[in-house]
């Protein structure tokens, strides 16, 4: 029996003793941890007391619990997915992504009408209120089960002038791109990242477990002048994919030397 000897809430204890265990590997990664009986012997305390250390260890993502199996130390291992953030371009025209053909669709696309609110219209530069086509698409990875939520927000201002994309606003990115460029657009991108602990829908959509921040990818598409055209957004489980990027070194100008 291992001893508890120091101050806090005795389920407190009992976590950071299960804690110990499991950072130095006594329970290694993706192992099922001993039985509440079990635990209860080692450490000599009650059932609730259990219990309530492996809830507080559950909601720092240390373990997971699998009803009906019981409780996971949460692996250490890589993303089960790398997601390429790059775009191509085919000689005729043609826009490609890395991974477009990565993702099946789980559901129908919802193509909607919505406008701006507070953080869309800083990225897309607009006043809030303003008009904007939406479609929402639940995307899986059938070979490692991972999913995605994506969205595209295209504003009226752009879509009326690509008859495409008022007539079918639920078009894909690349088939968008490819619209936007036919239109006289010149596109360039920028794309940023951040984490947050999921919403009630994003954890139900992506089936999350306990404790599992998303990465949200939110990406520009600009035409001339760096005029916002199209955000994208990408929303996944930080569990079970990493994004990777290529990077180029730019050129800067010369710099004139005074005779």
């Amino acid at each position: 029996m291992s001893e508890i000897q120091r101050p806090g809430a005795l389920y407190q204890q009992v976590a950071a003793a299960i804690r110990e265990a499991i950072l130095s590997g006594e329970f290694a990664p993706d192992s099922l941890l001993p039985s509440e009986a079990q635990l209860m012997t080692r450490y000599g305390v009650s059932r609730p007391t259990v219990r309530n250390a492996i809830a507080a260890l559950r909601a720092e993502g240390l373990i997971d619990v699998r009803h009906g199996k019981g409780s996971f130390v949460r692996s250490d291992g890589q993303p089960a997915l790398t997601i390429e953030r790059r775009i191509s371009r085919t000689v005729d025209g043609t826009f490609v992504m890395p991974n477009g053909d990565l993702w099946q669709e789980v559901e129908e696309p919802g193509i909607y009408r919505t406008h701006t609110t507070k953080a869309t219209s800083r990225l897309l530069q607009l006043d809030e209120e303003e008009a904007l086509f939406g479609c929402d698409r639940l995307l899986i990875d059938p070979s490692t089960g991972t999913r995605a939520m994506h969205r595209t927000l295209i504003p009226f201002e752009v879509a009326e002038t690509v008859p495409l994309l008022s007539e079918e606003p639920g078009q894909p990115p690349a088939a968008i791109y490819r619209a936007l460029t036919q239109a006289g657009h010149k596109l360039s991108w920028t794309e940023t990242v951040r984490a947050h602990m999921p919403l009630p829908d994003e954890r139900t959509a992506l089936q999350l477990p306990d404790a599992t921040p998303v990465l949200h990818v939110a990406r520009i598409a600009h035409g001339i002048d760096e005029r916002p055209l199209l955000l994208e957004e990408l929303r996944f489980g930080a569990d079970r994919a990493e994004l990777a990027y290529r990077i180029t070194a730019d050129k800067q100008p010369t710099r004139r030397t005074r005779a």
